[in-house]
């Protein structure tokens, strides 16, 4: 029996570099179908961003203890409004990358989550993050 902290292979590949908001934007996705992200442009690539209900403080919060009850989720980076978070699959370790950004102006947290390596994730991202909403409007 494995545990989803411990994979039996490590195919984790290196942590990019080019994450993080710039001028309160996250990073499009590369040109390949492993990658989601609500502020992107193509629609290929395009996801809803979280929404939520109350203050916008509360809804992070609520979505830091969602990250820390997942198990494969570990907060690399955070900030008030910014969270960098690493998703690792259990079998062969693989690594997601995700974000997340609190605009509070439009009362949402923008997502982006991303494959670190190969092409297909076979919509992991995508569940992934619409998981996360259906968590979020629970709590």
């Amino acid at each position: 029996m494995f545990s989803s902290s411990c994979p039996l292979l490590s195919l984790s590949g290196q942590r990019p570099t080019s994450l993080g908001l710039k001028k309160n934007q996250l990073t499009p996705c590369p040109n390949t179908p492993n990658c989601v992200c609500s502020q992107d442009p193509d629609p290929g690539h395009q996801i809803d961003p979280l929404t939520f209900e109350g203050a916008p403080k509360d809804a992070f919060t609520k979505l830091k203890t969602i990250l820390a009850d997942t198990g494969n989720a570990e907060i690399i980076q955070e900030t008030r409004n910014y969270i960098y978070a690493e998703f690792t699959s259990g079998l062969l370790g693989f690594v997601d990358d995700v974000e997340f950004y609190l605009d509070s102006r439009e009362k949402v947290i923008q997502v982006r989550s991303a494959s670190r390596l190969g092409k297909s994730d076979l919509g992991a991202n995508k569940s992934r993050v619409k998981s996360i909403q259906k968590k979020l409007k629970k709590a």
